[in-house]
C-alpha cells in the first residue's frame, strides 16, 4: 500500500464529457502515471511533474471524438484544484517562484504567486496552430483552468523560439520549475507570507 505524501490531493471529476481521475503529491520524486488520451499533453504534464518535484497520477476518459478541448481543460481544473488542496494553509511556503528556461532556440519566462487569485497573463505567440494532432491553442486554455482553480497567478512570456514544440516544452519546463520554488517550505514557523493575513 502506498503511504501518500501529507502535501496531497487526490480529485474526481465527471461531466458529460469527461472523466478525470488525479492524484498530486509535492516533496515527490517527479514520478508519473498519465493517460489523458492525448500523446503530446501527456508528455507536456510529465515535463511538468518531473521538473516539478511532483508525483502525478492520471487518467483521463473524454470526448476526443470530438476534438481535445474538453480533456484539457478539465485536466487543468483539476490540477489546479489539487494543487490549491495539497498546499492546504499555505504556511511557510516561498510564495513566490520565477525562470527564464531555454530549450533549443526558445526562452520563455515563467513567474508565479500563490497569490490566492486566479489569473494568468499569456503572451506566447505559437508559430503553428498544430504540434502533430494536438491543438496549440489549448495551451493557454489549460493554463488558465489551471491558474482560475488554483488560486494562483501565472505570468508566461515567450522571449525567444522558432519551433512550437521547443517553445510548449519550455512552458512546461518552467511552469514545473516554478511551481516547485514557490510551494517550497523553507521555515514552517514563519507563517503565512502575506502581511494581510490570507492566502
Amino acid at each position: 500500500m502506498e503511504i501518500k505524501n501529507m502535501r496531497s490531493a487526490e480529485i474526481n471529476r465527471e461531466t458529460n464529457e469527461t472523466c478525470v481521475s488525479l492524484y498530486l503529491a509535492l516533496d515527490s520524486t517527479g514520478k508519473s502515471e498519465i493517460n489523458t488520451g492525448v500523446g503530446f499533453m501527456d508528455h507536456m504534464l510529465d515535463l511538468l511533474a518531473k521538473h516539478g518535484g511532483m508525483q502525478l497520477k492520471l487518467l483521463v476518459r473524454g470526448d476526443l471524438a470530438v476534438d481535445a478541448h474538453h480533456t484539457v481543460e478539465d485536466v487543468g481544473i483539476c490540477l489546479g484544484q489539487a494543487l490549491k488542496t495539497a498546499l492546504g494553509d499555505k504556511h511557510g511556503i516561498e510564495r513566490y517562484g520565477h525562470v527564464l528556461l531555454p530549450m533549443d532556440e526558445a526562452l520563455v519566462a515563467v513567474a508565479l504567486d500563490f497569490s490566492g487569485r486566479g489569473y494568468l497573463a499569456f503572451d506566447v505567440p505559437l508559430p503553428t496552430a498544430k504540434v502533430g494532432d494536438f491543438d496549440t491553442e489549448l495551451v493557454e486554455e489549460f493554463l488558465r483552468a489551471f491558474a482560475t482553480n488554483g488560486a494562483l497567478t501565472l505570468h508566461v512570456h515567450m522571449m525567444a523560439g522558432k519551433n512550437t514544440h521547443h517553445i510548449i516544452e519550455a512552458v512546461f519546463k518552467g511552469l514545473g520549475r516554478v511551481l516547485r520554488s514557490a510551494a517550497e517550505i523553507k521555515d514552517p514557523q514563519r507563517g503565512l507570507p502575506s502581511t494581510k493575513g490570507v492566502l
